[in-house]
């Protein structure tokens, strides 16, 4: 069978390279694609967001299935579009992606199915935001309610600072189109953890846990990121408790979804914090995580194409998935000055040095070739991904991976799964 990979990112790397190891997998089309999806199949000039011409190319190749990485055009609906020309696509509907793209449309769809969240209210006015943050006495998050590529959060730690971060987001539209509404929430004490899941409709299959770190800074410090790497499983979510998020969160949403006339197919991420109280929902995510995708993906043993297309075909209930007991870290190397601005084009050495390293993938994110050589084309670049024995096992092998790859103004997080270990400790 041959497939269209949409996206150009970390975690479309690290699906190519787990969809390259089916044995019912022909020809690999990836658009756009990075330099390392370059290994995995076939580079496709057409960018993610050209939705009449990756339809196109899907029916030109005759493909066989066509799997979607990034949000933006899920929230378009491109599998809608795909579907419509008779081919089969991986991943939500255009109405069902509002659970990612609309946080509004999201915290209706929680009151709706009695799933525990943080309570907040949504705004389409600065001035009746500032009214209302200016009357809470509580550390807030605001929220951007459309898609601001995993950044579009600011932590609070007073009102002042809330009606600052809502005039950024709604005036100053630091996050674009994305700013038009608000949502501002109670900030929920915890440790945050990743659940995703195989939705077809009907059934769900949990996968392993992970835990991502959204802020630049070691600690847990300074503005959110996409994700500056991540571990799994998380040790914070025991079989019990996952048991729970299941029950209270996973099935409540994708019973809410059918409710709502808007059936959830693909992967569904639940970002939540584990409060004193329990499993809360931060957010929901229409798609595979980024940088979570990449450790999960590494300790997965079954075949992905498989389980795709029995999302596809609502046979999820057939699938039995097999892991690796081993955990696994990714750390993502990014470019100096990330998240805000940052240069392109520096050229990345010490590639396959790191790759040599026994239970290491590099994951690509922001690169591509340019005259025989591998150079940065992003914020995040790399993806460092290791797996181990034990948790610290599986860290210290990727932070050895890292130390082998340099470019100019590099920069990563030098605590990734440090929560985990001390869990472990």
């Amino acid at each position: 069978m041959d497939v269209l990979l949409i996206g150009s990112g970390g975690r479309e790397h690290a699906i190519a390279w787990k969809l390259r190891q089916s044995k019912q997998l022909d020809d690999l089309y990836i658009a756009p694609g990075n330099a390392g999806t370059a290994l995995c199949g076939q580079n496709v000039d057409i960018k993610d967001s050209d939705i009449p011409a990756l339809v196109g190319f899907a029916r030109e190749k005759r493909v066989g299935l066509v799997i979607v990485g990034p949000e933006e055009p899920l929230s378009k609906g491109i599998v809608d579009v795909m579907e419509a020309s008779g081919i089969k696509a991986f991943g939500p509907s255009g109405a069902a992606a509002q659970l990612e793209a609309d946080k509004a449309f999201a915290k209706q769809l929680m009151r709706a199915g009695a799933i525990s969240t943080a309570e907040g209210r949504v705004f389409d006015r600065f001035s009746d935001a500032k009214a209302y943050i200016a009357s809470r006495d509580e550390p807030v998050v605001i929220k951007a309610a459309g898609l601001a590529k995993g950044k579009g959060v600011i932590v609070c730690d007073d009102p002042a600072q809330g009606i600052l971060a809502a005039e950024k987001i709604m005036v100053d539209r630091i996050f674009g189109d994305a700013g038009e509404k608000v949502v501002v929430e109670d900030k929920l004490l915890g440790e945050e953890t990743s659940i995703l899941a195989f939705v077809d409709g009907r059934s769900i299959y949990v996968m392993e846990s992970s835990q991502d770190h959204k802020p630049i800074g070691d600690g847990d410090t300074g503005p959110n990121t996409g994700g500056m790497g991540a571990y799994s499983p998380a040790p914070i979510v025991t079989e019990s408790m996952m048991d729970r998020i299941t029950r209270e969160i996973l099935v409540p949403a994708v019973d809410a979804m059918n409710r709502n006339g808007t059936p959830y197919r693909g992967v569904l991420y639940a970002g939540l914090m584990m409060t004193s109280g329990g499993p809360r929902v931060l957010e929901f995510n229409a798609r595979f995580g980024d940088p979570e995708t990449q450790p999960i993906l590494m300790r997965l043993q079954s075949d992905l194409l498989e389980v795709c297309l029995a999302v596809c075909d609502g046979t999820l209930e057939d699938v039995t998935l097999r892991w690796d007991p081993r955990p696994s870290v990714c750390v993502v190397m990014a470019s100096g000055g990330y998240p805000g601005e940052y240069q392109k084009g520096k050229v990345i050495t010490g590639l396959q040095e790191a790759s040599q390293l026994d239970d290491v993938m590099v994951f690509h994110a922001g690169t591509k070739r340019r005259d025989g050589s591998v150079v940065t084309s992003g914020g995040r670049v790399l993806g460092v991904t290791a797996i181990g024995g034990t948790i610290a096992a599986a860290k210290a092998r990727a932070y050895e991976a890292v130390d082998r790859i340099q470019f100019e103004g590099a920069y990563c997080r030098r605590d990734i799964a440090d929560k985990a270990i001390r869990r472990k400790s």
